[in-house]
């Protein structure tokens, strides 16, 4: 990605180094210091154009295709590898679409509401984003309603790595840049992205967790429910039963259920047809 990045700002008429400070939360010290990583008047040799789309094609085609395979290893399932090539295009191209949007938004934003609603707005947009992302990679063979979870949990980590990003990554970029220059920039800038990938797994793995108890706790209240239900149907139905008196005979000196020529002893009083067929001594 960064390598498109830089792509982006050398053909494009606008610089984005402001909007890469912006993203990674820097002071007005560390933003001067990624301006210098840029050329102030962007070149367009054709050269240096071609092989940073090599480069840049290259690298987000990867970066698409391993989120699958996160996806694919996170929600169980099969690896469709490079058959998705169009996909993972398709993935790049409205990942900058959103980040244009969000770069044109991001500034009127800022002027008319607070942090806290600016907060709120990234929480909804990010897991927008993911939970699309999600269904989109994984070719629909999740449902929505089962990713809603992952991609909310994912929205929380960002917003929390942006939190955090903006504490740390000012002072840790001024330092490594007094240490070893440019070079230092870049590797700070490096373990940025790979902290983003480290909020991507993790956000889509507690998700998953959180979702799969989720359907467990519905799979295990589904029998103890019927489970009850049942129960109280068969109280219902004994209720009449408990208020009536069968009759009885004594055989032999104990008291039972009433039975004819030895057959089986049945539950309940004996019905006015069942005496009807006994011998006339047996209605004593």
């Amino acid at each position: 990605m960064l390598p498109l990045i830089i792509l982006l700002s050398s053909i494009a008429n606008e610089r984005i180094d402001d909007d890469l400070s912006r993203h990674i939360g820097l002071n007005s010290q560390g933003a001067h210091i990624i301006q210098g990583l840029f050329r102030k008047s962007p070149s367009h040799s054709a050269g240096p154009i071609i092989l940073g789309l090599i480069i840049a094609f290259a690298g987000t085609v990867t970066v698409a295709s391993t989120l699958q395979v996160i996806y694919e290893r996170v929600f169980d399932q099969d690896d469709r590898g490079w058959r998705d090539l169009l996909r993972f295009l398709v993935w790049v191209c409205v990942l900058l679409g959103v980040l244009i949007a969000e770069g044109s938004i991001d500034e009127p934003l800022r002027s008319t509401v607070g942090p806290v609603v600016r907060g709120l707005v990234s929480l909804i947009g990010v897991t927008i984003f993911f939970w699309w992302t999600m269904h989109f990679l994984l070719a629909g063979r999740v449902r929505w309603r089962y990713l809603l979870r992952p991609a909310f949990v994912s929205g929380l980590f960002w917003l929390g790595f942006a939190l955090f990003s903006s504490i740390y990554f000012s002072s840790a970029l001024i330092s490594e840049h007094k240490l070893y220059g440019i070079i230092g920039v870049v590797f700070i800038l490096m373990a940025w992205f790979i902290a983003i990938g480290a909020v991507i797994v993790l956000g889509a793995a507690c998700g998953a967790v959180w979702q799969e108890r989720a359907v467990r706790r519905a799979q295990d209240a589904i029998p103890t429910t019927a489970r009850r239900q049942t129960d109280e149907g068969r109280d219902r139905e004994r209720a009449p039963a408990q208020h009536q008196h069968p009759e009885t005979r004594r055989d032999g000196g104990r008291e039972g259920p009433a039975s004819v020529d030895g057959a089986t002893d049945r539950e309940g009083p004996l019905a006015a047809d069942d005496l009807s067929d006994l011998p006339a001594g047996d209605h004593q």
